[in-house]
């Protein structure tokens, strides 16, 4: 999940002392309201309104709190710019990928990928490539945006050639992402989860592996399982060879035209593993991929800016290829990205007027032992990127509050970091409002209610998580407890740490 360059200031983690926290019974009744609306709308009409929702449940937060608890505009608004202020780079990405897919598809980059990714993958081992191709992606770069945006874009394709449905494609892409952001000593979300929990980066990820690894097993047999519904046999020949020929028709995608077109995708990864700002490598992959389609492909300046502000279009007379390239554009993404400012706004209006410290601090009541304290810090990163759709908040609130607690039961503190990998970080590419999915759903064209059955990883490593807590399987106990002002460090020094790493 590499959202880089978002960096939380001490005053973003701390609540402000000035102002009345609001009590359990309104902090409820505001997050209740949020979640009784998607549920209402989940049952009568199947597909949630997730702008309004977020709206009206901002409007309803903020009565309530200026009525009841006298909380100050001021203060509101105060939430409203840090929720925005998170969101800004990711968002910026967002619109940026938007503008890479057209020069990318006008370069003939994602063309040539899905002409010869058909004739070269089998469709009963597709979902089995991708989960594996993704998974090794992030691991080297730590980067399952990235991942999303390069591979994902390619194997959507390709898998739409091979007629498998794109919610699969799109569950085996995002689990394999996930695998290995979740593993790789680069990623954002990894250095972030140890710098909080104040523990080494390569102990944290042992730790996390426990459960991750028994999830991505699970993934890859699902991949295997689901794949073989699609053997040769049921693939329409005659659509496969109409969809090459069409494809070769309108691009060059002879082998050495086709190499030249993987230039953009091979800086993307270049940059990536040289951790390269994720903005300007994204911006130079498109200036890039820009200028391959009209030196090589014969396409204008003046057609290139339409496609990549509004989406590339063509007419092939092929339904099937016209559904697989008319795509993109900055225009496509604004969607997606006012759902991101809008939850991350909702966010930063709990967690500033201390909706989320109340809520949070009531949880640390019932943690008197390992058991109950894993799964209710595993509880509170669910439920904290549930409220802010932030998976960074989901690791820092709830890492620095229940951290004590692992310290006195004389529990490892990798167990702490890696729960709230399984929290929150699981969680985040499944809500419709969070960061990651919004991500994910906008760059890939598929619904979270679409693809969240197929992400297997997703919802099997927080089970496996649990299990762990109730037998007590992996839980470490420390040889001796940590010095108590290790145990008082602020959350400003781990957030820097983590930035830094």
């Amino acid at each position: 999940m590499k959202k880089n360059n978002i960096i939380f200031l001490k005053e973003e983690v701390k609540m402000d002392q000035n102002f009345k926290k609001p009590s359990l019974a309104i902090s409820l009744i505001i997050v209740l309201f949020l979640f009784g609306s998607f549920a209402v709308q989940l049952v009568t009409t199947g597909a949630p309104d997730v702008h309004m929702t977020l709206i009206f449940s901002a409007a309803f937060a903020v009565v309530l709190l200026t009525i009841f608890n006298k909380t100050p505009m001021a203060l509101i608004e105060e939430g409203i710019i840090h929720g925005t202020k998170i969101a800004t780079i990711s968002m910026m990405i967002l619109m940026f990928i938007g503008v890479m897919i057209p020069a990318w598809i006008a370069a003939g980059t994602i063309p040539s990928l899905i002409y010869y990714g058909i004739q070269i993958i089998s469709p009963s081992v597709f979902l089995l490539t991708t989960t594996l191709v993704c998974s090794l992606s992030c691991l080297a770069t730590g980067t399952s945006w990235g991942t999303a945006a390069t591979f994902g874009v390619a194997l959507m394709g390709i898998g739409s050639g091979l007629g498998i449905d794109p919610a699969m494609t799109a569950g085996a892409i995002i689990s394999g992402a996930i695998f290995g952001d979740k593993l790789s000593p680069i990623s954002d979300t990894v250095n972030l989860s140890s710098a909080t929990c104040e523990v080494n980066v390569f102990a944290h990820i042992k730790s996390v592996a426990t459960a991750t690894i028994p999830g991505y097993i699970l993934a890859l047999a699902a991949a295997i399982f689901l794949g073989m519904k699609h053997s040769k046999g049921q693939i329409d020949s005659h659509e496969v060879d109409a969809l090459l020929s069409g494809l070769s028709a309108h691009f060059n995608v002879t082998p050495i035209f086709a190499i030249i077109s993987l230039i953009p995708m091979i800086l993307v990864i270049v940059l990536a593993l040289r951790k390269f700002n994720a903005l300007a490598t994204i911006v130079i992959s498109a200036l890039v991929g820009m200028g391959i389609a009209i030196v090589f492909q014969g396409y204008h300046l003046t057609d290139m800016m339409s496609y990549m502000n509004y989406g590339y279009v063509i007419d092939t007379g092929n339904a099937n290829i016209d559904k697989l390239l008319n795509r993109g554009g900055l225009q496509s993404m604004m969607w997606t990205v006012s759902i991101g400012y809008l939850g991350l706004s909702y966010g930063g209006i709990l967690e500033k007027t201390g909706v989320l410290n109340t809520l949070l601090f009531s949880a640390k009541s019932v943690t008197s032992n390992a058991r109950n304290l894993i799964l209710t810090h595993m509880l509170a990163g669910m439920a904290t990127v549930m409220a802010t759709a932030s998976p960074y908040v989901g690791i820092l609130i709830p890492g620095r509050m229940f951290i004590a607690g692992y310290d006195k039961l004389g529990i490892k503190r990798t167990v702490a970091s890696r729960t709230l990998e399984h929290s929150g970080i699981c969680l985040d590419p499944l809500l419709p409002w969070s960061l990651g999915a919004v991500y994910f759903s906008g760059v890939l064209g598929v619904s979270p209610l679409e693809y969240a059955p197929y992400t297997v990883l997703c919802w099997t490593v927080p089970i496996i998580a649990a299990f762990y807590a109730i037998t007590g399987i992996f839980v470490w106990k420390e040889d001796s407890l940590p010095d108590g002002a290790e145990a008082d460090k602020t959350a400003e020094t781990a957030v820097r740490s983590g930035t830094e790493n």
